[in-house]
């Protein structure tokens, strides 16, 4: 007869609240001072204690491809969020801003990914699938309303996209790609 597994448990509110605490911190600690972080003063910085940290993620890498992984997730939800509350060209417009912000993460976190688990780490082949079928459902949904060219393909425009996040060389990197989410936009209109 076989063993009927019991559902997993739903970690308490607090466990959750502190997940996402040591997630937050670490995502800002990352980006603003690279993968090599003190674990330790992430769940200082985080308000928690460091065997509750890796209690959570025992292992750098662990929280490394966790806080990428939540940054995709974000992306995901915003795409379905911004898609009921917004217009199509305000939703796009919106997904395309956030995905700025994404990339400044990604700079950080996928090369630190890349050396530690390697470039066919799961977490990236989900991540593309994901992220793909965003912008797909953002373009779709764009062009039946009239807001943007028929004839737009949604890869052309998240290529492009990801060209315009590849200026983070400069310090002011951020400003200029949001000036460049405007032109793309203004490009991506019907010719009257």
């Amino acid at each position: 007869m076989k063993k009927i597994q019991p559902a997993p448990r739903k970690p308490r509110a607090d466990a959750q609240r502190n997940r996402e605490r040591i997630l937050e911190v670490a995502k800002e600690a990352f980006t603003r001072s690279g993968a090599n972080i003190s674990l330790d003063e992430v769940s200082r910085q985080a308000g928690v204690g460091a065997g509750t940290l890796y209690r959570h993620f025992p292992t750098r890498e662990a929280l490394l491809e966790e806080v990428y992984r939540a940054e995709v997730e974000k992306l995901a939800a915003a795409e379905k969020e911004f898609a009921r509350t917004r217009p199509p060209i305000e939703a796009l417009r919106g997904w395309m801003l956030l995905f700025v912000d994404y990339i400044a993460t990604k700079q950080i976190i996928a090369p630190a990914l890349n050396t530690l688990v390697g470039e066919d780490c799961k977490v990236f082949e989900t991540s593309g699938a994901q992220i793909i079928g965003a912008i797909n459902a953002l373009v779709e949904r764009a062009i039946k309303s009239g807001d943007i060219r028929s004839d737009l393909e949604p890869l052309d425009l998240f290529r492009a996209l990801v060209g315009v996040s590849n200026v983070a060389s400069s310090p002011d990197w951020p400003q200029s790609a949001r000036r460049l989410v405007e032109i793309l936009i203004l490009g991506s209109r019907p010719v009257a």
